[in-house]
């Protein structure tokens, strides 16, 4: 198969659509891997839904169908995650459900899909950290430190696979157009924040073989912010 192969955990979300959208336009063969399923996606493409990223089996598994289904795999794009707002006096059980779900389904995920990475000339992972998390703000403690935690697994891998085709870099958003913080912050500016197409476009690139002189980057991608 000459196209390349990318799967998108947390495809379904605002972001994994846009992604989806862009990717189709660019001419790439799709996967969506989610906890969601039965959702309607593109004609083409995959849908491995129902899956527990958060479980180092479900995740090869997921991995393994999409490989199976195109007979190869080129990148993985690592959006499944998920944000609260917490002060730390609170308490509550959010710094593990942040971890679970930004770093511990990165980790799973890329751990499962590198056998198939390392097959491509140009593999790639791309993960989604948050310029949020460079210094964090009052209530963002957990979800800052569970997105630092994705740029150190970004940097640690970068370094670990550099001997083969597969190349490791996240992007750090600030904060995203969606539906979900026009409603929460009805005050602000929208135009300045980062469009999900966008950022779709800048994930994109960092996915694609003309990116194979990066890796290891943490790019923000701030708008105007």
């Amino acid at each position: 198969m000459s196209q390349r192969v990318v799967a998108i955990t947390g495809g379904h979300g605002v972001l994994g659509k846009a992604v989806v959208e862009v990717a189709l336009a660019q001419g790439l063969m799709v996967a969506v891997i989610d906890h969601a399923s039965g959702h309607a996606v593109p004609e083409g493409v995959l849908e491995v839904g129902g899956v527990d990223l958060t479980d180092a089996t479900a995740a090869k598994t997921a991995i393994e169908a999409v490989a199976a289904h195109f007979g190869q795999l080129d990148a993985l794009l690592n959006i499944a995650g998920g944000f609260v707002w917490q002060g730390i006096q609170d308490g509550g059980d959010e710094w593990d459900r942040m971890f679970a779900l930004n770093l511990t389904t990165a980790l799973n995920a890329s751990r499962a899909a590198l056998p198939h990475l390392k097959a491509s000339p140009e593999g790639r992972i791309v993960n989604v950290g948050a310029n949020g998390a460079l210094k964090a703000a009052h209530g963002m403690g957990a979800y800052a430190a569970s997105k630092s935690a994705v740029h150190r697994l970004t940097e640690a891998l970068a370094e670990e696979l550099k001997s083969t085709s597969v190349t490791v870099n996240a992007v750090l958003p600030s904060i995203i157009d969606t539906a979900a913080n026009r409603a929460d912050m009805p005050d602000a500016d929208p135009a300045k924040w980062v469009a999900p197409a966008d950022l779709a476009t800048t994930i994109l690139f960092l996915a694609s073989p003309e990116a194979r002189a990066i890796t290891g980057a943490l790019l923000p991608v701030t708008g105007r912010v």
